[in-house]
């Protein structure tokens, strides 16, 4: 199944993609609560705009793991945006798969920020703390 919503992905085949997902498909973000959503219909309109809006899309399976009725998988996706900005997110999906179709996923992508302060500051910034001069 994972194979073949890769693949889905990969040629921009929004129809088989799709077909990929249980109709009544519930979907979380954990780290963003309010994108939770239910219904294959807006598995679509995501995933349409994300092909048309990004028409280089790419996405690179890195690992995957099951166990029973669920699939861990690590991504990398990447493109060009319309307006000529990269996109480059990376994170794990899981999935639980009944009947050859997604019935419910957490999706953990999240931009890649290249530059920053350093582990040391975001421990400190995780703590509450001031970074040491």
């Amino acid at each position: 199944m994972l194979a073949r919503l890769h693949e889905a992905m990969n040629r921009h085949d929004l129809e088989a993609f799709v077909a990929c997902f249980d109709a009544a498909y519930r979907s979380e973000q954990p780290a963003h609560p309010d994108r939770a959503f239910g219904g294959v219909e807006q598995v679509r309109k995501n995933w349409s705009t994300l092909f048309s809006g990004v028409a280089d899309f790419c996405g690179d399976l890195l690992r995957s793991c099951t166990d029973g009725k669920v699939i861990w998988a690590e991504w990398e996706w990447k493109g060009t945006k319309a307006g000529g900005e990269r996109l480059l997110l990376r994170g794990v999906t899981i999935f639980a798969v009944e009947r050859d179709r997604i019935t419910w996923g957490r999706l953990y992508m999240e931009p890649v920020l290249a530059a920053g302060a350093g582990i040391d500051a975001a421990v400190q910034g995780m703590a509450g703390c001031q970074a040491a001069d």
